[in-house]
């Protein structure tokens, strides 16, 4: 039998375990997200398991109740898998995102006994129960909080999107493949959701590469990387500087400082939308890049962010660069932009009588 199993198993084997190593050598996820993902990777491998021998014993009756219990665990495998994903992937979860897929387990092992969502009958042939579609239900649910949230989370750019459509699209496959190939398809669905994880982890970790690990905003690298990208398009730019930043991280330390930081780069992702992109280019430098953008769309722009840090305690000065052509050189614009924004903040410190650079009182 363990032959079998490897033999069926074997592209399942090798991506789980180059999936394991990769999460042994990166440096780019924290360690509560790696651990979290090898529980993924974990499951999917004991899975596997599950799904071989089910098959293994849909050939011999006496097995009856052994299958049901086997079956109880692949109905319920798929809601479990996407809520740990997203327990793995989208920060600040809690275990409360599994109590549906805990609740559907439940209604499964009841199944064994009252054939509610399934039921296997003398003979060790299959037939749904009443419920037989809440398991994919209930995964459907799941995949559509994971989608949505994956994309709230991300900087709306093509090269996140990507990832999450391919993902979407192979959990899409587990929810109706099953209707199309009826229970062949079980065979392949643990190597269809390595692959897609694993295609989604190497996607993640090459953004990663382009994103600011403190803010998750774009990195001076991806800034410079993208203004040389079709650069007719930049019709505004955003110049962004945190005020009294200094002063935080002298007197409250430099955790405090940091979470200054992280609660302004929510406050401008919150304001961005389509073909708006936010940098975070130095210490308390920030830049959006706006494409085929009109002055009012710039404009209103500026308006969320200013309102949206004004909600906090800390403040900003803004200053903007627009051309309607799009043919100003991007450093002219980031020039500009860097005039209107230190004559901002000088006056921001003059106003409170305090020294620019260091924030005391004169």
């Amino acid at each position: 039998m363990i032959k079998e199993y490897i033999l069926q198993n074997w592209s399942l084997i090798l991506i789980l375990s180059a999936f394991a190593i990769a999460l042994r050598i990166t440096v780019f996820l924290d360690k509560k997200t790696i651990r979290r993902l090898y529980v993924l990777v974990a499951g999917v491998f004991l899975l596997s398991l599950a799904v071989f021998a089910e098959f293994e014993y849909a050939m011999y009756s006496e097995h009856r109740v052994l299958r049901c219990v086997l079956m109880a665990i692949r109905y319920s495998a798929t809601p479990f898998f996407v809520s740990q994903i997203i327990y793995s992937l989208v920060k600040k979860q809690t275990w409360y995102i599994f109590i549906p897929s805990i609740l559907l387990a439940a209604i499964n092992v009841v199944s064994i006994f009252t054939g509610i969502v399934f039921r296997i009958d003398a003979d060790n042939r299959f037939s749904r129960g009443a419920l037989g579609y809440l398991p994919f239900v209930v995964a459907g649910l799941y995949c559509v909080a994971l989608v949505y949230l994956l994309v709230k989370r991300s900087n709306k750019k093509w090269m996140e999107i990507v990832p999450i459509a391919f993902l979407s699209l192979a959990l899409l496959s587990a929810l109706v493949f099953p209707f199309v190939f009826e229970s062949d398809f079980s065979k392949i669905f643990c190597t269809t959701l390595a692959v897609a994880l694993f295609v989604y982890y190497v996607f993640e970790i090459l953004e990663q590469t382009k994103k600011d690990s403190l803010t998750g905003l774009l990195n001076r690298h991806a800034y410079h990387a993208d203004i040389c990208k079709n650069p007719e398009e930049i019709t505004a730019l955003i110049s962004i500087d945190m005020n009294g930043l200094k002063v935080i991280n002298d007197t409250l330390g430099h955790a405090a400082g940091d979470e200054a930081l992280l609660t302004l780069a929510l406050c401008f992702r919150r304001a961005l939308k389509s073909r708006q992109f936010g940098y975070r280019i130095g210490g308390d430098e920030f830049v959006v890049l706006c494409r085929k953008t009109t002055q009012t769309e710039m404009t209103e722009l500026i308006r969320r962010i200013e309102n949206n840090v004004g909600e906090t305690d800390y403040h900003c000065a803004v200053g903007y660069s627009f051309s309607a052509d799009g043919k100003k050189p991007v450093e002219d614009m980031l020039r500009e932009s860097d005039m209107v924004m230190y004559a901002a903040k000088e006056r921001y410190y003059q106003q409170r009588g305090t020294d620019r650079r260091h924030g005391s009182a004169q």
